[in-house]
């Protein structure tokens, strides 16, 4: 490998040899109509001769890498260590030979700009960008030569080695090319993001500027002008106080100096200029297929452009292949896991339902325009996002109110009705026990049938049987009992509000529901803590369990291991299919690492006495009687009261009897799901043992219908599957919006209200009361410790956290909606709760105390 490679000599597969910033440079040299000063790369070749060269190098990499990312005082004192090793080294002399001469082509004496480009720099996945160091107007052989030293061994500064130390990123593995290039001596300088860094309009583009070198804006000494461009038009225009300005010094160098008082508030660019800059932006953003977020100065009036890179922090936008206008609504904020998932995942749930979706981040959306285009279909979104997720709601209508975004179009005739509409539930609870029943037939039998079979008949099974599945879980009277449990609950509410001013009072009724599989399941784990609690070797064993998934058969070894293997297995055989993100069909379930409910059975034998998972559900249960009685009761004090509480009586007796039923089909879907996943699986280990996969989990990143290609032919592409590997790691480091539009604007709604306390956060109310207590901030349910009466902030819940709920007394989330699954099991055991809190978790301390009002929806931050 050469020492030295000049910007003519470097494309996209250089980035081994030169780093994401030499890779970017030599690819922005060959653009039509766009000015590089010109340059050259020392390469990564030289820095790994330097670094082997360094003594005692091995040693002290050794030792940094075991440092904890916290641990900032070690990290300065090794870091630095590190730093010098490597400035010692003493240049080679064909290495210098090299470096000169490629000065010498540039002219003697010409001042140059000496910036370091590492190979995990300014890459699609992440951006180390402002980690290692740049050095501005370095001039001559000795100079340069030294300042190329500094730029190796800021590979190592203290900012760098956390980085790599918090994302997983081996020392060893990054190396450090150096980039040199002709200095340009600018008016004027900036950044030019060619999509909006706030909102990620794809349209609109965001170009700062200040006097004189760029360092000062992106140092943050001054505010730059900012101006936003859509469309070829300058949109607005913000001029800011650019009091100080960085310029090169005669004898090298930059300094800091303040600017002439008349140019401080003075537009830096013409509105001209800023277009021009623009679209020039825009054919840059055209050749690297990406948004880009552009270095650039202007000298006289040509635009000079020293580095571009992807703008790592945009959620993508779903392809349709269309220039329509579309508006998307998440999926994942509506089934409370808004994590990304694997594209076996996707398409599992993409068949699951009948409404079409498209893909973005790994997560899946609706595009809601077409409904939003006519007044009927309009006021049934605006609708049910106001009830479900009033931040939802007000994004929509925040493109509404654009008014040219969706255009409008009138109703489309309603087909003629098929004969009429059927009657609706009798309130029996035979209708409940029979559609349990069917589902739970339904997948008995599926397990039967699943069992023998292998190759393409198991896959031809999976793709035909999702039409049972749909049947079941969209069965008409499945949706009418769901239906009816949500609308007696808005009407209790509702009507409850109006005549005794009590608000949210369905939430004390459906206390302990009967039938409600999610409930049932955190009470069950309580009843699996009282067979483990009278065996204390048995406790000390499982507080030494970690990822060890093989310890229920250790159980059974110990004094009382027995019966605590047997009641762990049998809440698995129950319970076992579910898991946290439980619709992504690839994400571990609790019987395949029974583990992660470890830490959970633990807390209930710490915080429990026996008996605790009956006596909860009874007082749950006394609780809701005597609020009918007292609801009744108030009702009949009232002008025309027996009527009003008559017909209470028969909604109340209505929500209790179909509320249970909300949780259930979700239940019978993911019991299904892991049948499924148990079959694919043996398929996958299958063609291991073949030498058709190189992993089982080659099988999660493959859609389902690829993945029956492969059984059929016994051929797989495996660079697809690396490229959705490499993909899936950038999705997780990504946050869904909750509406994203085409344009790839993320628009985040706000709740809009008066009646929050000052400084306390706003939110949805779904669980009435109010409840003061220590918050714990919550990420990871299996690691989750929690004392009676913490209150659980997380981002979201979704039935596998239920056994947690039992030892709480309060429940905050950054996303969910009044008939989620963690609101309605908050309702069930009586615990108030604030849902759809923007960045709860980060806003919100651990350990910190809290005041939840489920009643009014916020939370007050009290220390």
């Amino acid at each position: 490998m050469a020492y030295v490679m000049g910007f003519g000599q470097i494309d996209r597969t250089n980035g081994p040899e030169v780093g994401g910033k030499g890779v970017h440079l030599g690819e922005l040299s060959r653009i039509d109509g766009v000015s590089v000063p010109d340059g050259f790369c020392v390469t990564t070749e030289a820095y790994r001769e330097i670094v082997a060269a360094a003594p005692s190098i091995d040693e002290q990499l050794d030792r940094l890498s075991q440092v904890e990312p916290e641990d900032r005082a070690a990290i300065r004192t090794l870091s630095a260590q590190v730093r010098d090793l490597i400035e010692g080294v003493e240049l080679p002399g064909d290495l210098e030979a090299a470096i000169t001469g490629s000065l010498a082509r540039l002219g003697d004496g010409t001042a140059c700009a000496v910036r370091s480009s590492a190979t995990a720099e300014d890459l699609p996945t992440a951006s180390f960008a402002g980690q290692q160091d740049s050095y501005l107007n370095i001039a001559g052989p000795e100079a340069v030569l030294r300042h190329v030293r500094r730029c190796w061994a800021s590979l190592f500064t203290e900012r760098a080695v956390t980085y790599r130390l918090h994302n997983g990123f081996d020392h060893r593995d990054v190396r450090m090319a150096v980039v040199v290039q002709r200095m340009v001596f600018p008016d004027v300088a900036g950044i030019l993001f060619t999509a909006d860094p706030v909102t990620s309009n794809r349209k609109v583009a965001t170009v700062e500027s200040g006097w004189g070198l760029g360092e000062a804006l992106v140092s943050g000494l001054v505010n730059a002008d900012v101006h936003t461009v859509r469309d070829d038009q300058v949109v607005t225009t913000t001029i800011g106080t650019k009091a100080r300005a960085i310029l090169p010094l005669p004898e090298g160098g930059t300094h800091e100096t303040p600017v002439e008082p008349e140019r401080q508030a003075r537009a830096a660019l013409t509105e001209a200029q800023v277009l021009r800059l623009v679209r020039l932006g825009r054919r840059i953003e055209a050749y690297f297929g990406r948004p880009q977020d552009i270095e650039w100065c202007l000298a006289g009036d040509e635009f000079h452009i020293v580095q571009s890179r992807p703008i790592t922090t945009l959620f993508p936008v779903p392809e349709t292949g269309d220039e329509d206008n579309h508006v998307y609504i998440s999926v994942g904020h509506q089934q409370m896991m808004t994590d990304a998932m694997k594209p076996l995942g996707l398409s599992v749930w993409q068949l699951t339902t009948p409404r079409p979706m498209h893909e973005a981040g790994g997560r899946l959306f609706v595009d809601v325009a077409p409904a939003l285009a006519t007044p009927a279909g309009r006021k049934g979104i605006m609708g049910n996002a106001g009830r479900s997720d009033p931040l939802i709601r007000d994004a929509l209508q925040t493109v509404l109110d654009r008014g040219d975004f969706i255009p409008s179009r009138p109703d489309e005739e309603a087909p003629p009705a098929a004969g009429e509409a059927p009657a609706p539930l009798e309130t029996d609870p035979a209708v409940v026990t029979e559609l349990i029943a069917q589902n739970r037939e339904s997948v008995a039998a599926l397990r039967r049938e699943i069992h023998d079979l292998s190759g393409p008949a198991l896959l031809d099974f999976i793709m035909a049987d999702f039409q049972e599945l749909r049947r079941i879980l969209f069965d008409r009277r499945s949706h009418q009992a769901i239906m009816a449990s949500m609308e007696t609950t808005w009407w209790l509410n509702e009507h409850l509000e109006e005549w005794l001013g009590e608000k949210n009072a369905a939430d004390a009724l459906t206390q302990s529901v009967p039938h409600n599989v999610t409930s049932e399941m955190g009470l069950a784990l309580l009843d699996v803590a009282d067979a483990i609690r009278p065996h204390a070797e048995v406790v000390a064993f499982l507080q030494q369990v970690a990822d060890d998934e093989g310890f229920l058969d250790e159980l059974a070894g110990l004094p009382g291991g027995r019966a605590a293997r047997d009641a762990i297995q049998d809440y698995l055989d129950e319970y076992g299919m579910r898991c946290a993100g439980e619709i992504d069909i690839t994400r571990p379930r609790w019987s395949e690492r029974p583990a992660m409910l470890v830490p959970t059975i633990l807390g209930n034998i710490r915080n429990f006495e026996p008996g605790a998972g009956k006596r909860r559900f009874d007082q749950g249960l006394q609780e809701a009687r005597r609020k009918e009685q007292e609801v009744l009761t108030r009702l009949r004090a009232l002008p025309g009261g027996e009527a009003k509480a008559d017909e209470t009586k028969r909604m109340i007796d209505r929500v209790r009897t179909f509320a249970g039923y909300r949780e259930y089909p979700k239940y019978g879907m993911v019991s299904r799901y892991f049948v499924y996943k148990q079959a694919l699986l043996q398929e996958a280990d299958r063609l291991v043992r073949a030498g058709t996969l190189r992993t089982r989990e080659d099988l999660f990143f493959l859609r389902l219908q690829e993945f029956h290609e492969v059984v059929r032919t016994n051929q797989v592409d495996h660079e697809l599957i690396r490229e959705r590997r490499e993909a899936f790691q950038t999705y997780e480091t990504l946050t869904p919006p909750r509406v994203l539009t085409s344009d790839g604007e993320a628009i985040t709604g706000e709740y809009r209200r008066d009646d929050v306390p000052p400084g306390a956060l706003a939110g949805l109310p779904v669980s009435a009361g109010t409840i003061e207590g220590r918050a714990r901030v919550v990420v990871d349910m299996a690691r989750a410790e929690l004392e009676a009466g913490d209150i659980l902030v997380t981002a979201y819940t979704d039935p596998s956290w239920t056994p947690l709920f039992v030892a709480i007394s309060g429940l905050v989330t950054e996303v969910g909606g009044l008939m989620t699954h963690g609101a309605v099991i908050a309702r069930e055991y009586g615990l108030p709760a604030v849902v759809g809190v923007e960045q709860a978790t980060s806003l919100i301390r651990d350990g910190q105390r809290i005041r939840v009002d489920g009643t009014n929806g916020y939370v007050e931050l009290l220390d």
